[in-house]
């Protein structure tokens, strides 16, 4: 469908405010939340995710993106909650305790948003404590970890073992990311899943959610 594909093609471009044009007509033609969401601002991300790891655009580029499909779902995002059965599932995400950045996780999750998913995003600098508190409030499928810092790295330990010891390990999928984090690490510490970016988060939250 045409303006679909216009959709797709203002997200690559990064034009926010044709995005958020296009959004309101295909909603005025009756197009499905579905069909804007994937056949428009998804597979237009699609593409930057691809072109992003093949390293012909870089972090700027998809935040310009990722931010003009994230103006295209805030249209959508009141539609979306009235019609629960778009939502794929839950993830409460943040960076972890004494890390201050958060360009790659606030990139995941507008990536993940735009996937379908119900974002909690705690921000950064968060805690155990504040970890388990979002899963005892929200019941999340998944539970996202950032750290850019390798002295901040740990503290995806203490996050994992504290939510073991709450009782609360068994309740979620946790991931994990940042420049510094590796498959291995992932692994000693006991997560689920690690992701080298936010085309590869998208996928990995995919595959986990279609085994449960």
């Amino acid at each position: 469908m045409e303006i679909l594909r216009e959709i797709a093609n203002s997200v690559i471009a990064g034009n926010k405010k044709r995005v958020q044009e296009l959004v309101n007509k295909a909603l005025e033609e009756n197009i499905s939340l579905e069909e804007i969401i994937n056949d428009g601002l998804l597979a237009g991300m699609g593409v930057i995710g691809e072109r992003f790891k093949r390293n012909e655009i870089f972090v700027p580029e998809v935040l310009v993106s990722a931010r003009a499909m994230q103006a295209g779902m805030d249209i959508l995002r009141p539609l979306i909650v009235n019609s629960k059965g778009i939502i794929k599932g839950k993830i409460v995400i943040g960076t972890v305790k004494g890390d201050l950045h958060d360009i790659g996780k606030n990139l995941v999750s507008m990536m993940l948003e735009g996937a379908g998913y119900e974002i909690i995003d705690l921000g950064i600098d968060v805690s155990p404590e504040k970890f388990v508190e979002a899963i005892k409030e929200h019941n999340p499928d998944i539970v996202g970890m950032s750290a850019l810092l390798t002295t901040t790295m740990p503290q995806m330990k203490v996050t994992i073992d504290t939510l073991k010891k709450e009782g609360l390990r068994d309740r979620v999928k946790v991931i994990v990311g940042g420049a510094p984090v590796t498959p291995e690490f992932a692994r000693e510490i006991g997560a689920d899943g690690y992701a080298k970016d936010a085309s590869e988060a998208v996928e990995l939250v995919n595959s986990i959610i279609s085994k449960k």
